[in-house]
């Protein structure tokens, strides 16, 4: 079982930024949805 939770996180996509496009170089399952250029507050 915890194989295919393993391989579920493996085979996610990268996220891209919501506002510029570019790949996001994180964790794909984390929540933010910007890079870090773009996520200046």
């Amino acid at each position: 079982m915890l194989e295919n939770i393993i391989e579920f996180f493996k085979n996610l996509p990268p996220k891209i930024c919501t506002s510029c496009g570019k790949e996001i170089e994180e964790q794909h399952e984390c929540y933010g949805n910007k890079c870090d250029s773009c996520n200046i507050l």
